[in-house]
C-alpha cells in the first residue's frame, strides 16, 4: 500500500499535462456545416467548371438562331478576236441561301432543349456534389475522433509506464512488466502518429472541396457525428423523388431533346433554295457598238437524291428510343436506391443504439477498475492491457458507426432528391 499514493500522484500530475496535450489538435481556421457547404456551393472548382456546361449550351442557342450568310461576287470579262480586243466587261451578283420549311426553328428548338437539360445535368451534378461535400465533412470529423480516442490511450499508457517505472524502481513490480508497459505506450504513440497523419489528410481534402487548399489556413470541421434518428417513410421518399430528382428530370430533358433532333432530321431533308441576282456592263472597243448592261435572277433547287438513305432518320429515331429506356431505367433506380440506403440507415441506427445502452460506458469502467487494481497490485498488467484495447476498440467502432449513419442518412436523402442536413 505504501506505493499506492506516489502512484496515484504520477497518474493525476500527468492526467493534467495529457488533456493540454489532447487539446492540440492539427488545423486551421473552425467551419461549421452550413458555411462550409456554402463555400462548395460558391468556390468549388469541379462545379464551377461545370456550370460552363450551362453557358455553352446557351451560346447554342444564338448560333442556331443565325440566318445563312449572303455571297456577294464581282467578276471583270474581256472579248477578243484574235489579237484584237472588241470590249470589256463588269459584273457582280448576290447569292443568298433560303432555309426553307422551319428548319431554322428546328435548329432553335432543338438548341433550347439541350440548354434545359444542360441545366438539369447541373442541378444532378451538384446533387451529388452536395453529398459528396457533406461525406467529406463527416470523414474529417470522424479522423478527428479517431485521433482523441489514440491521444488518450497513448496518454493512459504513457501515465500507466511512469507509474511502473517509480513501481520497479521501489520493488513493488518485475522489470517485465515494466518493460512491458513502456513497449505499449511505444506502440500506441506509432498509432497516434498515423492518426494525426490520417487526420491532417482528411483536413486536406475538406479544404479542397471549398477550392481552397492553404497549408497555414486549412479548414477544420466543426460539428457532431451525433443526432437525434429521424424517421422516413419510403413511400413519400419515392413520390418525392420522382417529382424532384434532378437525374430524372434531366432523363425527362433527354427524352424532349431526342424528339426534337428527330424533328429537325425531317426537317434537314428538305431542300434549301438559293436565290441569286446579277447585274453586268458590256463596254464594247470605240465603234463597234453602244455599252449593253445586262440583269440577271436565278433561282437553284438541289435535287436530294441523298433523300434515298435514312441513316439519319434511324439513327434520331434509336435515339428516342434509348432516351425512353433510360428514363424508364432511372424512374426505377430511384426505388431500388431509396430501399438500399433505407435499409442501411436503419441498420446503423440501431447499432448506435445498442452503443448508447451502455457498450461504452462499461467499458471505460472496466478499464478504470483495471487500472485501480493493478496499482494496488490486486490484477496482472495483460488484464489492463485487454481492458484498454478493448476500450480504444469500442471507442473507435462506436464513432465508425456514428460515421456510417451519417454518411447512411446522406445517401438516403440524396437517393430521395431531398437536402435539409446538418451535423
Amino acid at each position: 500500500m505504501r506505493f499506492y499514493i506516489p502512484l496515484l500522484i504520477v497518474f493525476i500530475v500527468h492526467g493534467y499535462h495529457s488533456q493540454a496535450q489532447n487539446d492540440t489538435i492539427p488545423g486551421g481556421k473552425l467551419e461549421r456545416f452550413d458555411s462550409y457547404m456554402d463555400l462548395v456551393a460558391k468556390h468549388n472548382l469541379d462545379f464551377a467548371a461545370e456550370k460552363y456546361e450551362v453557358s455553352k449550351a446557351e451560346a447554342l442557342i444564338e448560333i442556331a438562331k443565325v440566318f445563312p450568310d449572303p455571297t456577294i461576287s464581282f467578276g471583270v470579262s474581256q472579248d477578243r478576236e484574235g489579237h484584237t480586243v472588241t470590249g470589256r466587261g463588269l459584273s457582280g451578283g448576290l447569292d443568298k441561301t433560303v432555309d426553307l420549311f422551319g428548319k431554322r426553328k428546328a435548329r432553335i428548338d432543338l438548341a433550347k432543349s439541350q440548354h434545359e437539360l444542360s441545366k438539369a445535368l447541373l442541378a444532378d451534378f451538384f446533387r451529388n456534389l452536395e453529398a459528396q461535400s457533406a461525406e467529406t465533412f463527416l470523414e474529417a470529423l470522424k479522423q478527428r475522433k479517431l485521433y482523441e480516442v489514440k491521444a488518450s490511450s497513448f496518454q493512459t499508457m504513457s501515465r500507466l509506464a511512469e507509474a511502473d517505472s517509480i513501481r520497479l524502481a521501489l520493488g513493488s513490480i518485475m522489470e517485465i512488466d515494466a518493460i512491458q508497459s513502456k513497449l505499449e505506450a511505444g506502440s500506441l504513440y506509432n498509432e497516434l502518429l498515423q492518426a494525426e497523419a490520417d487526420l491532417k489528410t482528411s483536413f486536406i481534402q475538406f479544404s479542397e472541396m471549398t477550392g481552397s487548399l492553404k497549408q497555414d489556413t486549412l479548414l477544420i470541421p466543426e460539428g457532431s457525428l451525433n443526432f437525434k434518428k429521424r424517421i422516413f417513410n419510403l413511400n413519400d421518399l419515392v413520390n418525392i423523388a420522382r417529382s424532384k430528382r434532378a437525374d430524372l428530370v434531366a432523363a425527362l430533358y433527354n427524352k424532349d431533346v431526342a424528339k426534337k433532333a428527330l424533328k429537325l432530321a425531317h426537317k434537314e431533308r428538305n431542300a434549301d433554295v438559293d436565290l441569286s441576282l446579277g447585274i453586268g456592263n458590256n463596254y464594247p472597243s470605240a465603234g463597234l457598238g453602244p455599252t449593253a448592261t445586262t440583269i440577271s435572277a436565278g433561282i437553284a433547287i438541289p435535287l436530294k437524291f441523298s433523300n434515298f438513305y435514312k441513316g439519319d432518320l434511324k439513327q434520331a429515331q434509336f435515339q428516342i428510343f434509348q432516351s425512353e429506356v433510360l428514363y424508364e431505367k432511372a424512374d426505377l433506380q430511384i426505388r431500388t436506391e431509396i430501399s438500399q440506403a433505407m435499409q442501411k440507415y436503419l441498420a446503423y441506427c440501431k447499432q448506435v443504439e445498442n452503443y448508447d445502452n451502455g457498450m461504452i460506458s462499461n467499458a471505460q469502467n472496466v478499464r478504470k477498475g483495471k487500472i485501480y487494481s493493478y496499482s494496488r497490485g490486486e490484477t496482472s498488467l495483460l488484464e489492463v492491457l485487454n481492458a484498454q484495447r478493448t476500450y480504444n476498440d469500442i471507442q473507435q467502432s462506436y464513432y465508425e458507426t456514428l460515421f456510417n449513419r451519417a454518411v447512411a442518412l446522406v445517401e438516403l436523402e440524396k437517393a430521395a432528391g431531398i437536402w435539409d442536413i446538418s451535423f
